[in-house]
């Protein structure tokens, strides 16, 4: 669909802010793409706007990726075993949301906000084995863990880090950051995944894309000194981005049944 310019300076700064809050607090940034291109972008089909988020995603998982890959934080085996089995999930999710009505579909989309909401409210630990190694049995354990969280990741069209994070380090008993660091692995896979599905199916707006991607990039290098300023109010700046999360998934409830 056409769209006004003005609505390409909106995904640009909407962009900036999710990469600025996925760089500051992690999993359940992303949460906000699907929202923000559907009530402030102006994309009126609610599949558009979930594929078009998924890619955005997974390029701006890509560029964190980058950065823990060289800091030498990322659990490569498992993160990969962990991925790998989340992909077949993730277009199967995918496939299952195209066939959906977009209005039920984004009432569903707020529930997962709202979950995503209260997985943030309990404190994480940063305990673990930071020297954790692969073995049959992490294997089997991590795989399944993988398929269920690429499916849901896929359905809904968001990066599903806050489901990877606990799940690798149930899985693994990895530290919370090696877990974190190790979780763009999959975010990055299962937003590729979702989006070349409904790629395929015409539903992702490039031009959107491309505005969210650029915006992305412009958060990402103005995290730092965001993070430095929050260090010692973490927990509770994680609080109010939380309630923010919780109080759109009950504006994208309430305008999808109304």
């Amino acid at each position: 669909m056409d769209l006004p310019l003005a609505s390409y300076g909106v995904a640009v700064a909407g962009g900036a802010l999710i990469g600025l809050l996925l760089a500051v607090f992690g999993g359940g940034g992303s949460v906000l793409a699907t929202p923000l291109l559907i009530y402030l972008v102006g994309l009126r089909d609610p599949h558009v706007a979930i594929g078009t988020a998924a890619a955005a995603v997974s390029v701006n998982a890509l560029f964190g990726l980058a950065t823990q890959a060289r800091a030498g934080t990322v659990k490569w085996p498992c993160a990969l075993v962990f991925g790998g089995a989340g992909l077949a999930g993730s277009l199967i999710g995918a496939e299952l949301a195209k066939r959906m009505d977009g209005q039920i579909l984004l009432i569903w989309f707020g529930v997962a906000m709202a979950a995503v909401a209260v997985s943030m409210l309990f404190p994480q630990k940063g305990q673990g084995d930071p020297g954790v190694r692969l073995s049959r049995a992490l294997t089997l354990k991590l795989a399944p863990v993988g398929l269920v969280v690429g499916l849901a990741a896929g359905f809904f069209g968001i990066g599903g880090g806050f489901l990877i994070v606990p799940g690798l380090m149930a899985a693994t008993g990895m530290t919370l950051g090696h877990a974190a660091a190790s979780s763009l692995v999959s975010v990055a896979l299962f937003g590729a995944a979702t989006s070349t599905s409904y790629a395929a199916s015409g539903l992702i707006d490039w031009r959107v894309f491309a505005a969210l991607v650029a915006g992305g990039a412009l958060g990402a290098l103005a995290a730092p000194p965001v993070v430095r300023a929050l260090s010692q109010k973490a927990a509770l700046g994680r609080r109010l981005f939380a309630t923010m999360v919780l109080a759109t998934a009950a504006y994208v409830v309430w305008r999808s049944l109304s």
